[in-house]
């Protein structure tokens, strides 16, 4: 039972959590269109996730509710990320919407498809979605603040390479597994499965 509640209540799942309470608060200056504080909430929410996988680390709490919880933490504030930048820039939206289609696209089509198999949030964590998450945060807070456009259409290409990679993970693998890096890992794991069965 004390393993159990170690698994829920723990510092990583509590910070995953206090992400996840950001959204109200990003909705909050969005629509009271406050955008350098929602700039500045978005900022602590993408902190959070950094520092809720460094501290799962280094405290040795890394756990399969912890990657779920983190997963859910990041699809829900990028989801808010940009339904609020329609509210917020609308003008810019539109005149970058193929761009922002693929982001969208890139991060959702990936949790349909792992749904529709595993019935569950997929959680890979993999290095191309935490390169492609760094860039688009820091392409979006240049596009937004009017200082550069092109690195937003940039992070799209990344965006989009991240997303064919979960999508192949979630077609490669039998079982919903987390922290499934690389779509190699994915290939191993495969591989692995297919020697244990013959």
């Amino acid at each position: 039972m004390d393993h159990i509640k170690d698994q829920i209540f723990n510092l990583p799942n509590m910070v995953s959590l206090i992400r996840i309470l950001m959204a109200p608060v990003l909705f909050y200056f969005a629509f009271t269109q406050q955008p350098y504080w929602f700039i500045g909430a978005l900022l602590f929410a993408v902190f959070t996730d950094v520092l809720d996988g460094f501290l799962a680390r280094i405290l040795n709490q890394i756990t399969t509710m912890g990657s779920h919880l983190d997963s859910w933490g990041d699809f829900i504030i990028y989801s808010t990320m940009a339904i609020c930048a329609w509210i917020l820039w609308p003008d810019i939206m539109l005149r970058e919407k193929l761009y922002f289609i693929i982001i969208v696209l890139s991060f959702t089509l990936p949790v349909i498809v792992g749904f529709i198999k595993f019935h569950s949030i997929i959680s890979y964590h993999t290095w191309s979605v935490k390169l492609a998450v760094a860039v688009t945060v820091v392409s979006y807070i240049l596009l937004f603040t009017g200082l550069l456009d092109w690195p937003f259409r940039i992070a799209a290409l990344f965006c989009l390479y991240a997303a064919i990679e979960e999508i192949a993970i979630t077609l490669l693998i039998q079982h919903d597994l987390v922290d499934v890096r690389t779509v190699w890992r994915a290939l191993e794991y495969k591989n692995k499965h297919s020697n244990e069965s013959k």
